[in-house]
């Protein structure tokens, strides 16, 4: 989400002419248009590609003697730096810290040297060399969890009692953490300063994470004595109707808490079993345990849209659940149109929680439906400067309210883009594109743009976008603060492309637009980790069934990512979506994430509202995606002068289920 300073329309009227600003840029091209995307290399430069792919499989491998025999022919290519920091890399716990250091200074502002930088932090946070290590650190860009639990230890080390402190939130978490923060732990619960509720509360996040593993190693942090037994924890995980219907020993609290674990392992599969199970036994639980389960149950229960869900978060009465189970408190009371208990439950969040723009959104729009307008639309005033799904609705609740006037259009001179693409981590950043290494290239690309005012990131991303690196361009327009260009936010390089097809099919312009965006970023030979393959992301088998149907006879997989075959195919097989699923595109965005029979699952008997659907997607991923391809089409329809301009009259409502 990007956030809008005070100089930007927050309104309807105002915003409207913010998106059209961009348009009346028009610099004659910096470059070719295609000189950059696909730029002409020499044989050399071919040749030293190839060395370089045979370079990282040699670091790989860890073989020293050929890295350093091919670091020899690739000096002066662009990905030299990653190339020395191998060398390095493959003798760092042996190398003299004055060797360190004058390879630092070579990869100097490179993300290769930064990542040397981290790993020799970690080397050093493990030998306890602290003095090296706090003359380093300052200097690091990228760092992680290790690494500051590292310099929290070096400040513990040297005295500082806010270290301990600081090192606290760290361990509430249900995912495994790096041994350089065990020292803090055990100091923590040395000190008091973390108990046995603390280490109870962890192995709860572990659970709900399903991380048995997890829950076995935290649990050695208890006394002794007060640990789970293993096989009982095996037991639950394996059978757990059978720990609830047996009579279990509940003196202890490692005892209780098995069983507990029992009742929300069943809750994944069938929450109304576990409620069932978990009612018969509840009363031998104190309060609190008791109220934790059945928000576990009732979390789990709204995730697959059980009518009991909400029944079952009131039975956990006034226990303190996460942020993740009040998360799901709040869509279940949003298809059940109770907006008193929408309001509790975003109230009952944390304060970082309640910040999210969901929540915000939700409780605006709670308080409006409880006719308490007057402390609605402050909120709705401040989520409307953002450019985002809940910015839009806000901006639709409003109603049409002049803002103020849009700045002048920023134009990026010919000498400030090309500056841009002579900056070496830009270099870098297309020579990784040019080996199909597109995660590192793009690593590269935000480690160039990372501390650049709004007028240095228009700059590059005009340059991206002359020389048709479409993704670039929107990454690097997107993350402006208060100066922004809306054609740059959302180009649309094959609309001519797409024209014919969207005629074809009777397909929206803009709704297809927009899903290309969150599908491809427009990039014809992007391949997703799924197999999915260019602009439209289609599934081999997929792209074969739509071809078959529309009667494409010569057909071959290879043809998924030429322009016109992916669009075509794509188009067609949008439009059989739509047919399915009564013409709407929220559910044919969900259709087109998740499947036809997920979306059709996720609506209700009654008419729903759209906005509330997707909020209460049970995939984060699909509920993300159609959000942002529904906000999407209406920015591309606002540029495109479409009349349906509106978000909410976009979306409308889902109609019944049948």
């Amino acid at each position: 989400m990007v956030r809008a300073g005070a100089s930007v329309p927050g309104l309807q009227a105002g915003l409207a002419i913010a998106l059209l600003i961009g348009l009346a840029v028009g610099l004659a091209p910096v470059l070719a248009p295609a000189a950059a995307a696909q730029p002409q290399v020499s044989a050399q430069v071919l040749q030293q590609d190839d060395e370089f792919r045979a370079a990282r499989e040699a670091f790989r491998l860890g073989q020293a003697a050929r890295l350093d025999q091919l670091a020899t022919r690739l000096r002066g290519h662009p990905l030299e730096p990653w190339v020395t920091y191998w060398q390095l890399r493959l003798r760092l716990e042996t190398a003299e810290t004055v060797e360190v250091q004058a390879a630092l200074a070579r990869l100097a502002d490179t993300r290769a040297g930064d990542q040397l930088r981290a790993d020799w932090l970690k080397l050093l946070g493990r030998r306890g060399q602290w003095d090296l290590f706090a003359a380093e650190h300052p200097r690091l860009v990228n760092s992680d969890t290790e690494i500051d639990c590292h310099a929290l230890t070096r400040r513990r080390v040297a005295g500082d009692a806010s270290a301990l402190a600081e090192a606290r939130p760290l361990w509430f978490t249900g995912r495994d953490l790096p041994e350089s923060c065990t020292p803090l732990f055990q100091d923590l619960i040395a000190s008091g300063a973390l108990r046995a509720d603390d280490i109870w509360a962890r192995i709860r996040l572990a659970f709900e994470a399903g991380q048995p593993g997890i829950v076995r190693r935290v649990a050695a942090f208890l006394p002794a004595g007060q640990q789970p037994d293993g096989k009982a924890i095996d037991f639950a995980l394996n059978n757990p109707q059978a720990v609830l219907d047996r009579k279990n020993e509940l003196r202890t609290r490692a005892q209780r808490e098995v069983v507990m674990f029992a009742a929300h392992r069943l809750a994944r599969t069938s929450p109304p079993n576990a409620a069932e199970a978990w009612g018969r036994i509840d009363q031998l639980f104190s309060e609190a345990e008791r109220g934790y389960t059945w928000g576990a149950i009732a979390w789990l229960g709204a995730r697959r849209f059980d009518p009991e869900a909400l029944r079952w978060f009131r039975m956990a009465g006034g226990v303190q659940l996460n942020d993740e189970m009040l998360g799901w408190r709040v869509r279940a009371a949003l298809r059940a149109e109770a907006w008193p208990e929408v309001l509790a439950a975003i109230g009952q969040m944390t304060s970082r929680e309640q910040q999210e723009a969901a929540w915000r959104y939700w409780r605006a729009r709670a308080l409006r439906e409880l006719n308490r307008n007057d402390e609605a639309v402050p909120i709705l005033a401040a989520l409307s400067r953002e450019f985002s799904f809940y910015g839009q609705l806000a901006l639709d609740d409003l109603g049409p309210v002049a803002g103020p006037p849009a700045p002048p259009p920023f134009k990026p001179s010919r000498d400030e883009m090309e500056a841009f693409g002579k900056h070496p981590a830009v270099q870098r950043a297309l020579a990784f594109y040019r080996l199909e290494l597109r995660v590192d290239g793009n690593r590269e690309w935000f480690w160039a743009i990372r501390n650049m005012t709004d007028e240095q990131l228009l700059s590059a991303a005009e340059w991206s976008r002359r020389n048709r690196l479409w993704d670039r361009a929107i990454a690097t327009a997107e993350r402006t603060r208060e100066r922004h260009d809306f054609s740059l936010r959302f180009l649309a390089p094959f609309r001519e492309e797409l024209q014919a097809h969207v005629k074809s099919h009777q397909l929206d312009e803009a709704f297809v637009l927009g899903l290309i965006r969150q599908e491809s970023r427009f990039l014809p030979d992007v391949r997703s980790h799924a197999g999915a393959s260019g602009l439209m992301q289609l599934m081999p088998a997929t792209a074969a069934w739509v071809a078959k149907r529309t009667g494409m006879l010569d057909f071959r997989p290879s043809l998924v990512n030429d322009v016109q075959v992916n669009l075509g195919l794509g188009t067609a097989y949008l439009r059989t979506v739509l047919n399915d699923l009564d013409d709407h595109p929220v559910l044919a965005s969900a259709a087109y994430n998740a499947g036809p029979g997920r979306a059709r699952a996720w609506r209700t008997v009654q008419p729903l509202d759209a906005a509330i659907y997707a909020e209460s997607i049970p995939f984060g991923e699909t509920r993300d995606y159609v959000k942002r391809v529904m906000s999407n089409a209406t920015y591309y329809a606002q540029q495109f002068g479409h009349q349906a301009t509106s978000l909410r009259t976009r979306i409308g409502t889902i109609p019944a289920r049948n």
